[in-house]
């Protein structure tokens, strides 16, 4: 197909009235681009609790299997350390061993009350102390590996409070796709009174720093046969199925652990 010299002139003579008559972006960039609304705030500010300024933090340390008796005693050791020392603005909500899940492995959860300046005071403390520094040294040779997040917990979930036992618990982590996380929340705050008669709720938080778009359920329960009657019981309340339907394709990956509590957790 052919254009004559008109037809051109013709076309220019378009294109000038419509780049006339626009707005700023242009009238070519509005024929192509894709407007999207922007989030009004961060959905860490949109979930988390805004009465506190607790900051958590969660570490998983996998342990050699021969060190594991020496690890717990000298964690156990350490924490009830810290938690006597009224300077230091952290304190240990729960410690654990995994029985079922990634063995040989100890995770710890840390409230620090004050949110990041805690932490950061926190350490700056640490980093000075010396029965510390040489425990972190002696902690060292004891582990395969180690990592850590930070978390906010969800304004609908129970406060992680001190409970004696004996219980087991459950640590149930899902991987969110990204740009998820308010609409988990949201589904969330609806479904977490299916879950609370047997009071096994304990805390729900999500990521800040570490591995994102990352959640964790922390559920406990008397025993694995008490665990899988409570969650049959959740099937037969109307509107926990409609929860689980909506929030299975937000999840990329999930995971379970079965936990045990160190003798020295706040958590039994």
């Amino acid at each position: 197909m052919e254009f004559s010299m008109s037809h051109c002139r013709t076309l220019l003579s378009l294109l000038e009235i419509g780049f006339a008559n626009t707005s700023d972006e242009g009238w070519l960039r509005s024929m192509f681009a894709h407007k999207v609304d922007a989030r009004k705030d961060a959905h860490s500010n949109l979930l988390s609790k805004k009465e506190t300024s607790n900051l958590y933090k969660i570490q998983f340390h996998n342990v050699k299997p021969e060190c594991m008796e020496a690890y717990n005693k000298m964690s156990d050791e350490v924490q009830r350390e810290l938690h006597r020392d009224a300077d230091y603005p952290c304190e240990v909500i729960g410690s654990w061993n995994t029985w079922y899940g990634e063995q040989d492995q100890a995770v710890h959860l840390w409230r620090y009350s004050g949110g990041y300046p805690a932490l950061t005071e926190c350490l700056r403390k640490l980093n000075s102390n010396m029965a510390y520094l040489a425990f972190r040294k002696e902690r060292s040779k004891m582990l395969i590996s180690r990592h850590n997040q930070l978390l906010l917990e969800f304004s609908f979930w129970n406060e992680p409070v001190p409970r004696s036992g004996p219980n087991i618990y459950e640590l149930r982590t899902y991987q969110l796709v990204p740009g998820t996380m308010i609409e988990w929340g949201n589904n969330w705050a609806r479904a977490i009174k299916y879950r609370q008669e047997n009071n096994e709720a304990v805390g729900g938080f999500f990521t800040q720093i570490g591995e994102l778009y990352v959640v964790h359920h922390l559920w406990a329960y008397k025993d694995l046969q008490s665990r899988q009657e409570t969650r049959n019981t959740a099937w037969l309340k109307e509107g926990w199925d409609v929860n689980v339907h909506y929030t299975m394709p937000l999840i990329q990956k999930m995971e379970s652990r079965i936990m045990i509590p160190m003798e020295h957790s706040p958590l039994q």
